[in-house]
């Protein structure tokens, strides 16, 4: 894709990013009265602009997706009156295209030593994904206790398509809607390094054209981390399972991880040890 093109979709991506921050604060959240008639919900674009210290028009501008330029300083600024916290100041930072460290490397291919670490794993469930979510390698433990994704055709192995779209994904993780919503936003926080790339951008659409709850997540805009919150899986074999994720990063600036699935008591122990080893 060109560069114009690119720099096109970068500026609508953050121009759609601000607005949905702006609208999420309440006027008498930083000092203006509630009052008064309000076309859209949250702070005016004149009011952002009046508590980051930057003219009207030039706001103005940068929520409407122009091209102009914009300063570090400036960026911070409206980091801070949008009370973004610190992931969504680093999203704002890639998006206005303002450098925060050295580029991230892509990893083109795993090599074999890292098959042969996930399998020392077991049997707690591990699995390598990139940063778009597609899964690189696990071992058995993670066929035979989250999902057999060795049955999985290769063009699938994609935790969003698996998990909004796909027939194939029958885990049974109870707190399945709060990791629906952070599965998305952390494959948005993801994007803004990746925009205008076809491979993002046809994941993107596939799941838009797919998924009604993808689309419905998608439009709030919002960006995580990896998370480390315990997970709650019901096994139909053994009965309740509780895991913590332990994310190892295998890049240097964290653009492919591990994840390992360790168990937070002795009972999810013993029935890992079942499951896996019979």
């Amino acid at each position: 894709m060109p560069a114009t093109t690119d720099k096109a979709e970068r500026r609508r991506e953050l121009a759609a990013f601000l607005r949905s921050r702006r609208e999420r604060i309440q006027p008498e959240e930083v000092g203006f009265a509630p009052g008064g008639r309000r076309r859209t919900p949250g702070l005016r674009r004149e009011e952002v602009a009046q508590l980051a210290g930057v003219g009207v028009t030039w706001y103005t501008w940068l929520e409407q997706g122009r091209d102009i330029n914009v300063s570090a300083q400036v960026i911070e600024a409206i980091s801070r009156t949008l009370r973004l916290d610190r992931l969504e100041r680093n999203h704002l930072y890639t998006l206005a295209g303002i450098a925060l460290g050295p580029a991230k490397a892509a990893c083109a291919a795993l090599p074999a030593s890292i098959q042969k670490m996930l399998d020392k794993f077991s049997p707690y469930p591990a699995q390598v994904m990139n940063a778009r979510y597609d899964v690189l390698a696990f071992n058995d433990a993670y066929t035979k206790v989250i999902l057999d994704m060795a049955a999985v055709p290769l063009e699938e192995r994609n935790l969003l398509w698996l998990t909004f779209v796909s027939d194939d994904w029958r885990c049974a993780f109870m707190d399945g809607d709060s990791i629906k919503m952070h599965l998305v936003a952390g494959y948005r926080a993801a994007l803004a390094d990746h925009l205008g790339e076809p491979s993002w951008q046809d994941l993107t659409d596939r799941l838009l054209a797919s998924s009604p709850l993808f689309a419905e997540l998608w439009e709030r805009y919002d960006v995580a981390a990896p998370s480390a919150k315990i997970k709650l899986l019901q096994n139909e074999k053994v009965g309740l399972l509780r895991m913590e994720p332990a994310n190892l990063w295998l890049t240097q600036l964290g653009q492919v991880r591990a994840t390992v699935y360790t168990p937070v008591d002795e009972e999810t122990e013993t029935k890992l040890h079942t499951l896996v080893y019979g």
